[in-house]
């Protein structure tokens, strides 16, 4: 060690050694920047980053040698041999190059510290060819332990350089990889060149065509201005490149890729932030939950294309007229949510809901059609209504569904009652699932008879709920909440397959009618499941009559009419329920193989006193007896209706004049008994809901 620092304090230019230090200290940086890329990426980048650190690493040993040779003085005259001085650099290139490919060819195992050894290894054949172009009026002498010191400690720090960048304990073990090629760097030469000893040898000539001290710094300082710069400028390209791709990323995170609005994450961060600072200045904000109607109608009828230009030219509209303090995002589908800082009244918030309002209902023009949507609008406050991102976006969203419900393009302020609704139906919804498993379902049958006879032909099975604490539940109140968490696919193959079984045992075969939800409808295995149902119960499929709503087929008539043709291929009857009430158009009757009309209770209360209604009625049947398909009029109560419907020809009717709702245990003598014994005519009409 005494015989290294006496060389280097003795024996060299203490400016150009400073100079070496220096070229040493950033080549090195640059090169284990470049090699660890070189262990992040593959395939054609990988080879990119391979040969650009090979040329770094490999010109940064050759340059700090030289510049260290040339830094050593020697009052004896020497040049050196041109073509050993550059298989030198070149072999310090190769070598570098092999030993960072060996230690990339793995994630894994000892190849790592392999390739770095490579490369240690190549310091010491470039400096020791180095040394041999090194051409001086004297003989070498070497010390050979030194001399096999320099190598371990090249081929020791190689190894050390290549394990701190492939095996990291530390976010600093960048830091020693390139402290570790340094030291291999200074160690290997300034080592070797401990090891010999010159000796003048007035004998001994340099031969011409050699490059002097004076040449070789033009070329070293040349090569060495050449690797930085070019080391240097493309790690900032790269640095340069991956922030711009991270910045595109965040971006494209950020904001939604159709209406280029902000996203849902963006909106947490925006609304988690304006939350923050609202906690300092004390002022308030709103938060507006938007939800576009008839958005599925145009999905549904002009194909999602016309759904995206929908969405694409609301959102630059909205944008269009945003102030400074308001902000908006689309956070997925029809769903977009405001966030207005300018609320000083709650008039101001109205007047910026009807600003958004009046953009989102102006017609769309797309592919020669006019687009037409309206929207629900949801408001809550801060503070008043809650004071976290997540209660506000909850609490508008709980007001923009009231405002839904509504209807009317109105909006809606949330209030305290909401949530207690909202808990109320989530309760509800909980208590349903166990409610089959406690029994607390129970059918329920209304007679429907022959208008002409009094006769009982069929009955309507309708679900009634007995909960243990609310007692009887509406299916007004239930049914929707099964509809729109999914449970009615449960719910209905209970009522299904209880009906069937209890229909089976009856002694006379009346028909039984069953209603089918729309989202049981546009289920591919119901057909299967009516199948397995009629073969478990033994019911004859020609018993069974599945009632379906034409809202439940408008959303998808090709799927909905090859379900229905399954249906029938297994004898089952299919009715149009609640005629009169959705779009109820001739096409749906034309296309349709419906059994049996069923005109909804809303028409024949009115018959006789609403000619509306009368003429809706009478124009049903007419259009029924053309196309042979039977009718049932549902909600008669009274003898005037009767006298009515046998007067217009229609043959089956329904409602309380025969008979309300009832359990099974109480038609027994209607399931059970003789044909004549089934008149129940001096029942009390009655006008209750069923």
């Amino acid at each position: 060690m005494l015989t290294v620092l006496s060389c280097i304090a003795m024996d060299h230019d203490y400016g150009l050694v400073a100079l070496a230090a220096l070229v040493c200290v950033l080549g090195s940086v640059l090169t284990m920047r470049l090699y660890a890329r070189v262990r992040r990426t593959e395939g054609l980048q990988k080879i990119n980053w391979l040969f650009m650190s090979g040329i770094i690493g490999g010109s940064t040993i050759w340059t700090t040698h030289f510049i260290a040779m040339l830094s050593y003085k020697s009052s004896l005259p020497h040049a050196y041999e041109p073509t050993l001085t550059m298989l030198s650099l070149a072999a310090a290139i190769g070598m570098t190059t092999l030993g960072f490919l060996v230690t990339a060819m793995r994630k894994t195992g000892p190849t790592i510290e392999l390739g770095g050894a490579i490369v240690g290894g190549g310091i010491a054949l470039m400096h020791y060819m180095g040394m041999a172009a090194y051409q001086i009026m004297g003989v070498l002498q070497w010390d050979y332990s030194t001399y096999a010191a320099s190598i371990v400690i090249g081929v020791v720090f190689g190894a050390v350089s290549a394990n701190r960048i492939a095996r990291p304990v530390t976010r600093f073990c960048k830091h020693g990889a390139v402290v570790a090629l340094i030291l291999a760097i200074t160690g290997m030469h300034f080592t070797g060149m401990s090891a010999i000893t010159i000796l003048p040898a007035d004998l001994v000539t340099i031969p011409t065509a050699m490059i002097p001290d004076n040449v070789l710094i033009i070329i070293v300082l040349a090569l060495m201005g050449v690797m930085l710069g070019l080391g240097a400028s493309t790690y900032v390209i790269d640095m340069h490149s991956s922030q711009i791709a991270a910045e595109r990323f965040r971006y494209l995170s950020l904001h939604d890729p159709l209406t280029g609005l902000p996203n849902r994450a963006a909106l947490n961060d925006y609304l988690g932030e304006r939350v923050r600072r609202q906690k300092a200045d004390n002022a308030k904000f709103a938060v507006l939950s938007f939800d576009l109607d008839r958005f599925k109608d145009v999905n549904d009828v002009h194909g999602h294309a016309a759904g995206d230009a929908v969405l694409r030219t609301v959102s630059e509209r909205m944008t269009a007229i945003l102030d400074e303090g308001e902000f908006l995002a689309r956070i997925g589908g029809d769903e977009f949510v405001a966030l207005t800082r300018n609320c000083f009244l709650k008039s101001d918030i109205r007047a910026f809901a009807d600003r958004l309002t009046h953009e989102i209902v102006k017609p769309v023009e797309w592919d020669g059609n006019t687009l037409l949507v309206g929207t629900s609008v949801g408001i809550a406050l801060y503070p008043e209504d809650a004071r976290t991102p997540e209660e506000l976006l909850a609490q508008a969203d709980l007001a923009m569904y009231r405002s839904k419900a509504a209807g009317n393009r109105m909006v809606c302020f949330y209030e305290p009652s909401m949530d207690v609704a909202a808990r109320d139906r989530a309760l509800l919804a909980m208590d349903m699932r166990n409610g089959i498993e406690r029994n607390e379902f129970e059918l329920y049958y209304q007679r429907q008879n022959n208008s002409m006879t009094g006769d009982v032909v069929g009955l309507e099975v309708l679900l009634r709920w007995k909960h243990p604490v609310r007692g009887m539940v509406s299916p007004v109140e239930f049914i929707p909440i099964a509809e729109k968490n999914g449970f009615i696919h449960e719910l209905g193959d209970w009522v299904l397959r209880t009906a069937c079984i209890e229909a089976a045992s009856w002694k006379r075969p009346l028909k039984i009618a069953v209603n089918v939800a729309p989202a049981q409808l546009a289920d591919v295995n119901l057909p299967a499941r009516v199948k397995e149902i009629l073969r478990e119960s033994g019911l004859d499929a020609s018993r069974l009559e599945l009632e379906i709503t034409e809202s439940g087929i408008i959303a998808d008539q090709q799927h909905a009419l090859q379900i229905i043709r399954q249906l029938k291929a297994l004898g089952v009857r299919i009715a149009m329920d609640d005629y009169g009430t959705g779009y109820s158009s001739l096409s749906t009757l034309q296309n349709f193989p419906f059994d049996k009309i069923k005109i909804d209770r809303a028409f024949i209360g009115g018959v006789t006193r609403n000619r509306h209604s009368a003429a809706i009625v009478r124009s049903t049947i007419i259009l029924a007896q053309s196309l042979d398909i039977p009718v049932l009029a549902e909600g008669v109560e009274n003898e005037a209706h009767m006298d009515f419907l046998r007067k217009e020809g229609c043959m089956e009717v329904q409602g309380y004049l025969f008979g309300k709702p009832m359990p099974l245990s109480d038609l027994d003598h209607v399931v059970n008994g003789d044909a004549g014994e089934d008149e129940d005519r001096n029942a009390k009409p009655s006008s209750a809901a069923a």
